[in-house]
């Protein structure tokens, strides 16, 4: 019998941190988590400080290794999946982030976005890395460090800062600074890497005004990207580097065109499979590497919603509707319906299809027979219009109608939630029995690196239990509500914004161009 080996995998997420032991089988045999501290400087700021995650993922890889009931011994392999777009720059001699991690969903940088956009320059950005000019992604965070941040400048100028997205801060700190890279998926996120020549691109630096000198060497997820050289006795390669959406895209095994997944997390990343080919959307979807191994580019459209997890948890933390999710479930089933009131929750501004930066967030269609129940139902319908939203598009955009869609990430755990979601989409939605995806899908990509599958026809034959939430609303009710849903859009951030399917053009571009 051959012997079991084993997969040392770090999820690094925007709320924390979570290590697990996967063997050979696909199985997790155990997990342990931290949580970290979330930053809020100013109205629309989020920040996280980087040597907080990396001493989180040191003690819980300490901690694990520590405690494992398995033969550490046989781990092969440690893989990373990582919060995309969030990115530090720290000084490669002192070790340390010469300010804090900007964090995907701050907003600092929507005026800088502005006055690039009215130069002109949002359609270069665009031509060239498939991402909307916003301050969601990298570039314009990094431009705010360097313009921000006392002598900043004048290091990045002279060669002594990095940047990187957090699994390049990763890499580094666990190979003692020997290591600076990061992999394709994460790259196609900065603003800073045109998608379609692989390369860094001197144009877009020049206008984010960022040296070429700061940036990471970008290899394939399944490389060895190092060695682990500060962690027990193992000096564990690394390998499996990957952004985690498209970690969940590689876990849920939507290895065929046309296949889409959603995860929810903080925020929902829904990414559909375009092959080798890249569909250039002019409605508001994200062009992007979905996944790169063995020497090969895989393409994927993008919907990107902001607040989807994270509108339940502010519903918990900041109104103390509900103590935990379990109830907010059964509060959301004990009304009929949500009796006209809907929850925009742009607390980060709307993302695909509106991407309006600086919308805010709204409770609306309130009367005096609303209750907390009518609240916490509205906040779950909120994620399943807003997932609408972008199914909608991506099926005019790749010319594929839906059949399912694949789900992932803890509130997937919601049945409420997933029900509602077939029934407003009119389609299945399938999970399975692993909730959160991203850190399988870079195992997977380790996995395959080491040896342990030898290839992806192997990994498609791991068992998994699937659960299949079918649609039982009636179509026209279902209808009714996401109308409603568009109306209340249309009320907080204008009609202008609202397109019809037919003139939908909100990047101002060439419908649809593919890209071989």
């Amino acid at each position: 019998m051959a012997q079991e080996k084993y997969i040392l995998a770090v999820d690094q997420s925007t709320s924390g941190t979570k290590v697990k032991i996967i063997n050979n089988k696909g199985e997790i045999l155990t997990k342990k988590s931290l949580e970290h501290q979330q930053y809020y400087p100013n109205p629309g700021w989020s920040e996280h400080d980087p040597i907080e995650i990396y001493s989180n993922v040191r003690d819980l890889l300490d901690e694990m290794i520590k405690t494992s009931t398995v033969d550490v011994s046989n781990i092969e392999v440690l893989s990373i999946t990582n919060q995309r777009e969030t990115i530090v720059v720290w000084d490669k001699e002192t070790g340390l982030p010469v300010y804090n991690a900007i964090v995907w969903q701050c907003r600092r940088t929507a005026d800088l976005c502005k006055e690039l956009k009215n130069k002109g320059l949002e359609k270069v950005v665009k031509h060239k890395t498939g991402l909307t000019l916003d301050p969601y992604f990298s570039a314009t965070k990094v431009k705010w460090i360097l313009d921000n941040v006392d002598g900043a400048r004048e290091k990045a100028q002279n060669g002594q800062l990095l940047l990187g997205t957090i699994d390049s801060w990763l890499v580094w700190k666990l190979t003692n600074g020997k290591v600076h890279a990061t992999d394709y998926t994460n790259a196609s996120r900065t603003m800073l890497y045109n998608i379609y020549n692989l390369s860094w691109d001197d144009e877009l630096l020049d206008i984010f005004t960022i040296p070429q000198s700061m940036l990471p060497e970008v290899k394939f997820s399944d490389e060895i990207f190092g060695i682990v050289s500060n962690l027990a006795n193992l000096h564990l390669p690394i390998s499996g580097i990957i952004g985690d959406s498209h970690g969940a895209l590689v876990g849920q095994m939507c290895y065929e065109k046309g296949m889409v997944k959603s995860t929810f997390g903080t925020g929902s990343s829904l990414m559909m499979n375009t092959g080798k080919k890249a569909i250039k959307s002019g409605k508001g979807l994200m062009t992007t590497i979905a996944y790169a191994y063995d020497g090969t580019i895989n393409y994927a459209l993008e919907g990107i919603v902001h607040s989807t997890g994270d509108t339940l948890k502010w519903i918990k933390d900041n109104l103390g509707l509900f103590n935990s999710f379990e109830e907010a479930e059964k509060m959301a089933t004990s009304i009929e319906s949500n009796d006209g009131v809907y929850i925009i929750p742009s607390f980060s501004g709307l993302g695909a299809p509106y991407w309006n930066p600086y919308s805010k967030a709204a409770i609306m269609g309130m009367s005096r027979r609303v209750n907390k129940n009518h609240i916490v139902r509205a906040g779950m319908e909120s994620i399943v219009y807003q997932i609408r939203d972008v199914i909608e598009l991506m099926n005019q955009e790749s010319g594929i109608e839906l059949k399912e869609l694949r789900v992932d990430g803890g509130p997937t755990t919601n049945k409420f939630l997933m029900q509602f979601q077939a029934d407003i989409l009119g389609i299945n939605v399938v999970k399975t029995n692993v909730p959160e995806l991203s850190s399988m899908g870079a195992a997977y990509l380790a996995g395959l690196g080491k040896g342990l599958w030898n290839n992806i026809e192997e990994i498609k034959k791991l068992d998994y239990s699937k659960y299949f939430f079918c649609c039982e609303m009636n179509p026209s009710d279902s209808t009714k509500y996401y109308q409603e849903w568009k109306s209340t859009i249309a009320l907080m951030i204008g009609g202008d914004q609202i397109k019809t399917e037919k003139d939908s053009t909100l990047l101002n571009e060439e419908n649809i161009k593919v890209v071989q």
